[in-house]
């Protein structure tokens, strides 16, 4: 018999549960993590959007905000400090006139991948006392919620 047709008596409800309670731990890491990052440091707002607009080139700004949770003109304020950055790049759509397209500048590149490997070794020290198993697991797990998640994202990232 597989593991597919073993029962485990686990509603998609705990599932649901431990999500949300797993969840807020693995930010309050990630944004600690991002405090001790050194300069030119970054809100996790801005992490956020570096992260979006690696995911989603060219994305829309009203992309943008919806990912973020917040409205055009925050998302446009935020947009305009990582442009003059130099992180990003926002131009005219050639169609709409009134649209922006934004994208990652090649610094805005490095330097998400800078903190994105700063941050992933920190959290590697802290796999370090589990066991192959343990690790097997965590890997098995968050990939089965990556494929979750990554169905219902499907829509974002529009250039709406």
């Amino acid at each position: 018999m597989s593991s597919e047709q073993l029962s485990t008596g686990i509603t998609p409800e705990q599932c649901a549960t431990e999500l949300m309670d797993t969840i807020p731990l693995v930010m309050r890491c990630i944004r600690a993590e991002m405090r001790e990052q050194g300069s030119p440091s970054l809100s996790v707002p801005q992490f956020r959007t570096l992260m979006f607009l690696y995911r989603y080139p060219g994305s829309s700004l009203s992309s943008l905000a919806e990912h973020l949770g917040v409205t055009r003109p925050t998302a446009s304020a935020l947009t305009e400090r990582l442009v003059q950055r130099g992180f990003v790049d926002r131009t005219e759509h050639p169609q709409q006139r009134r649209q922006v397209v934004l994208k990652l500048t090649d610094l805005g590149f490095e330097h998400l991948q800078k903190i994105r490997q700063t941050a992933r070794s920190k959290f590697a020290e802290m796999f370090v006392g589990l066991s192959d198993a343990q690790r097997l697991h965590v890997v098995e797990g968050l990939a089965v919620l990556k494929d979750v998640f990554e169905q219902d994202d499907a829509g974002i990232g529009g250039h709406s």
